[in-house]
């Protein structure tokens, strides 16, 4: 067994199931494991597992309460991208698959050019190209030490 961290699922309370399932297809993104019909949705997010689920479950699940649900929730979700043609494109998609423009693609103070935009349930997606990483063939980032 490893002692290394890895994280391998990020998970998403949705309030509308099948709204925000449909909004992460429309992105692009592929389902598995199919058979937890509409328990629970796992989507594969290239090499990190996105998964779904009910939001107020989520919340039981977690020992939490379901309300109050704040607006900023300290944390976002990146996409990133090789270009700014990229980020452009991938934005696109995302508005025209129903996300909310949170900021429009600019360029940032440290060189880079990203936007954000929110999913059905609001949370924060951030897609951006970052001077200095790496991709491998397939799209995945690579960090250097």
């Amino acid at each position: 067994m490893s002692s290394q961290p890895r994280l391998t699922v990020v998970t998403l309370g949705v309030r509308d199931f099948a709204a925000s399932l449909r909004f992460y297809e429309a992105l692009g993104f592929e389902r598995k494991l199919r058979e937890t019909g509409d328990a629970i949705a796992f989507i594969d997010a290239g090499g990190v597992v996105l998964a779904l689920w009910h939001w107020d479950m989520l919340a039981e699940d977690e020992a939490l309460p379901v309300e109050p649900a704040s607006t900023y929730r300290g944390m976002s979700l990146a996409w990133n991208c090789r270009t700014n043609e990229e980020v452009d494109a991938a934005f696109e998609r995302a508005v025209a698959a129903g996300a909310k423009v949170l900021r429009t693609p600019s360029s940032t103070d440290y060189g880079g050019y990203r936007g954000y935009f929110a999913d059905p349930d609001g949370h924060a997606w951030e897609v951006v190209c970052a001077p200095g990483f790496e991709f491998t063939d397939d799209g995945r980032l690579i960090l250097k030490d």
